[in-house]
């Protein structure tokens, strides 16, 4: 039988399925189904700061309408502000952490250069066994340049880097200019992983009310390609890790993933589409295609399809991606 373990950023995993952040880490005893039904890994979802400065800033306002009522409300009912903020979030990434034995992850989204620190730190101590940088942006001011924005996010990374002592990935934008450049400066920076890419809440328009809907759908396998497009593409120009995130449904979807290059994939939709044990088929059909193949291990076909390892570099730079790899199969 075929060997589908790998490695995630320097962390040992058995096979390359993780869980991407997602409603899943929610509850402890999904995340203890999800390693019993066999996933490499799980990614807990994200602690966002905007979000608690919002639960802050609500809890405050409630607090000060409160007291003008009654003064007593406050000091007797309600807890000091200091116990608010994201001690509920690390209690339970550490609960979910102790709660099983594959590796877990930790995902941080903040909106201020110190709170990224701040945070990082914290969730280190929770004992994670590495972290996923979450770094979602808005370019929507006409005078800041791309440039900016990539030194902005360059520049949290190197901070998170220097801060810890786990390796730190990043869920990276598929909407810069030179990916390969970001990619090159994140390395530059201290991370040891890419996740590609993050897929973003994109809102609709009723017409009817006239009013926008949000809604976050599921993925499909075919928003795989431009993730599995690029890793092809930065397999070999990078040590970093290639995590592809974004269209993972089937066993044969994480085949092309480590044909690109990829070290890992991140999945959820399928999971929460086809329920949780479906890691199960997903892994009985990368097992069953490598032994079809006659392949013992992951390392002996991964990056056969990228770039780097084929005789039209130019052709493939040149969108001719989906033909070579639907031609190695």
């Amino acid at each position: 039988m075929a060997d589908l373990s790998t490695s995630y950023m320097g962390v040992a995993l058995k096979n390359p399925i993780v869980v991407a952040a997602s409603s899943i880490s929610n509850y402890v005893d999904k995340v203890k189904k999800v390693e019993e039904i066999g996933a490499g890994a799980l990614v807990i979802r994200s602690l966002f700061e905007e979000q608690i400065q919002y639960d802050q800033s609500t809890m405050q306002d409630f607090l000060e309408r409160a007291a003008n009522i009654s003064p007593e409300i406050h000091s007797s009912f309600y807890p000091p502000m200091e116990d608010t903020g994201p001690r509920e979030h690390l209690m339970w990434v550490e609960k979910t952490r102790r709660a099983v034995e594959m590796p877990i992850f930790a995902s941080l989204n903040a909106v201020s250069p110190g709170a990224w620190v701040d945070y990082a730190k914290q969730l280190e101590e929770t004992g994670i066994a590495g972290l996923e940088v979450n770094y979602y942006i808005v370019a929507a001011d006409p005078n800041v340049p791309g440039s900016d924005l990539e030194k902005a996010l360059i520049d949290i990374v190197a901070k998170v880097t220097d801060a810890v002592s786990i390796p730190v990935a990043v869920k990276l934008s598929p909407y810069y200019t030179s990916t390969p450049n970001v990619v090159k400066g994140l390395a530059e920076a201290g991370a040891k992983g890419v996740v590609m890419f993050n897929r973003f809440l994109q809102p609709d328009i009723d017409v009817d009310t006239e009013s926008l809907v949000n809604d976050m759908r599921y993925s499909s396998s075919q928003e795989m390609k431009v993730p599995l497009r690029w890793v092809a593409l930065l397999y070999g120009r990078t040590e970093m890790d290639l995590i592809l995130n974004t269209g993972i449904h089937s066993g044969k979807d994480v085949v092309k993933a480590i044909l690109a290059g990829a070290a890992a994939v991140q999945s959820a939709s399928a999971l929460l589409d086809n329920g949780l044990p479906y890691i199960s088929t997903m892994l009985m059909e990368l097992q069953a295609w490598m032994d079809e193949k006659d392949y013992k291990s992951l390392d002996e076909f991964r990056g056969k399809v990228s770039q780097k390892n084929v005789e039209d570099a130019f052709g493939f730079e040149r969108a001719q991606y989906m033909q070579l790899l639907m031609a190695q199969q």
